[in-house]
């Protein structure tokens, strides 16, 4: 009976979703990474079927290669593969790297399947082959949403498979310059003792797909479907083997989505691309500036606007703040796109350096556009628009602010201060609040640039 249950429980392992690692038996934190709470149980490898972290699976291996100097390696070319959409290369730095690998994740129905089959289309129009791999939709699916949402469609190759092994060799026969993977949970491998989506199918799968683009020099998209925490699902070593980790998100009822780079081997990090949902499908915007400000009332108190910093491109965005007296016995903070935490640290400062007092009234802070902000330079205009509420006195609908306010009240520099100047101005601002020691020798024409160096000061020019 012993012997019997050994033998079961050694058919079995458990594997960690944010590192990968392995463990003979569920223990509540995980022996490698001390993350808490992330083994999942999956069939261990049949004896003589290829194993986790071995050559053939994990990892790339050429033959037998042999330590060489950098400078004789034969330099590949640089020349990126556009997707004929301008705000997808923008995100990826320049365009597709042939043989990468771009991981794409996002919500169920937020328009990744769409957004990939427009690219497709694209990439044909432009005389590159493009296979188009579902394991969720038939070919009939995917071409009553072709017809609708991408019209030059009609030349990509379609595969409906779930097979790994056949879609390995689909790619090898085929030879396309882009090659979708939709999605990336549905693959399995037949020599494998689980299921498809699982922790061991999901790092094999894109393991293989992995080794394939780097030697035939395909670039494939996997689509990833994402958790309730908002990460990919699967192991976490799948976003640390793919080239680019590309986000599409939404606020919801918004008609517009955001494609953020979370990770990018060939670019910058943090950059985004905006699109509106039409019928006809996803549309790029072209000046993200003027959509989140569309619907910017005129002289309505508690409105501000910052002009951040996402990669490296200037926005201007709408900070929203409504100071209203509680009807609970513990007054509420609540932020939508900006860290609450750090709402209440800007409070305390109010309170203490300009004797606006919160103790019994509630504060709302809304970033307009379900975009989030991270950046401490947003300080400056949260206050405002806070201070702006609590007095019910609007703001100048022609200024812009910026900088980090610290404990003592004062407004410390920030990085970048000439290029958010300058799309303020190209936007039609007329006067911007920046920190004394940041105001540029040169503003853009037009631009009325007021030093500030604390928050009192502030206060005294705007509601003297």
């Amino acid at each position: 009976m012993a012997r019997a249950k050994t033998r079961k429980a050694q058919k079995t392992l458990f594997y960690c979703t944010e590192c990968g690692g392995e463990s003979a038996r569920w223990e509540g934190q995980c022996p490698a990474c001390r993350e808490w709470n992330t083994l999942v149980e999956a069939p261990r490898a049949a004896s003589g079927v290829r194993r986790q972290g071995s050559e053939s699976a994990v990892g790339l291996s050429f033959g037998d290669s042999e330590p060489i100097a950098l400078a004789s390696v034969t330099r590949e070319s640089s020349d990126r593969l556009s997707t004929g959409i301008g705000e997808i290369d923008f995100v990826l730095g320049g365009g597709l790297v042939p043989g990468s690998i771009v991981l794409l994740g996002g919500e169920p129905g937020i328009g990744k399947s769409t957004l990939l089959l427009q690219v497709a289309a694209s990439a044909r129009a432009a005389r590159h082959d493009v296979l188009y791999v579902s394991g969720e939709e038939s070919a009939g699916q995917v071409r009553m949403r072709a017809d609708r949402l991408a019209p030059g469609a009609g030349e990509v190759l379609f595969l409906c498979e779930t097979s790994i092994e056949r879609v390995l060799r689909a790619i090898e026969e085929q030879r396309p310059a882009i090659a979708v993977i939709d999605s990336i949970q549905t693959m399995y491998d037949p020599q494998l003792d689980s299921a498809a989506g699982s922790v061991t199918q999901v790092r094999e799968c894109a393991a293989r797909l992995q080794r394939l683009a780097k030697e035939s020099g395909t670039t494939i998209f996997l689509v990833g479907h994402v958790t309730k925490e908002g990460v990919v699902a699967g192991p976490r070593t799948l976003e640390h083997m793919v080239d680019t980790v590309l986000y599409f998100e939404s606020g919801p009822r918004l008609d517009h989505r955001v494609l953020r780079a979370t990770k990018n081997r060939f670019g910058g990090v943090d950059e985004i691309g905006v699109f509106r949902m039409v019928a006809e499908g996803l549309q790029p915007v072209a000046n993200p500036s003027e959509l989140f400000l569309d619907e910017r009332s005129a002289g309505a108190g508690g409105s501000a606007v910052f002009p951040a910093i996402e990669g490296t491109r200037p926005l201007l965005v709408e900070v929203q703040a409504l100071v209203s007296k509680s009807a609970y016995g513990a007054p509420q903070r609540v932020a939508q796109g900006f860290d609450r935490q750090r709402l209440s640290l800007l409070l305390a400062v109010l309170e203490k350096r300009s004797g606006l007092a919160f103790g019994d009234r509630d504060v709302f802070v809304n970033v307009v556009g379900g975009l989030r902000l991270a950046e401490t330079a947003a300080d400056l205009a949260v206050v405002a628009a806070v201070a702006s509420s609590a007095l019910d006195r609007a703001l100048p609908d022609d200024a812009v602010f910026l900088g980090e306010v610290g404990l003592s009240g004062e407004v410390r520099s920030i990085a970048q201060v000439e290029r958010r100047l300058a799309e303020a101005r190209r936007l039609g601002f007329s006067s911007a609040f920046v920190p004394s020691r940041a105001v540029p020798s040169s503003a853009p024409d037009g631009l009325r640039v007021v030093g500030i160096e604390n928050v009192n000061r502030m206060m005294e020019r705007l509601f003297r």
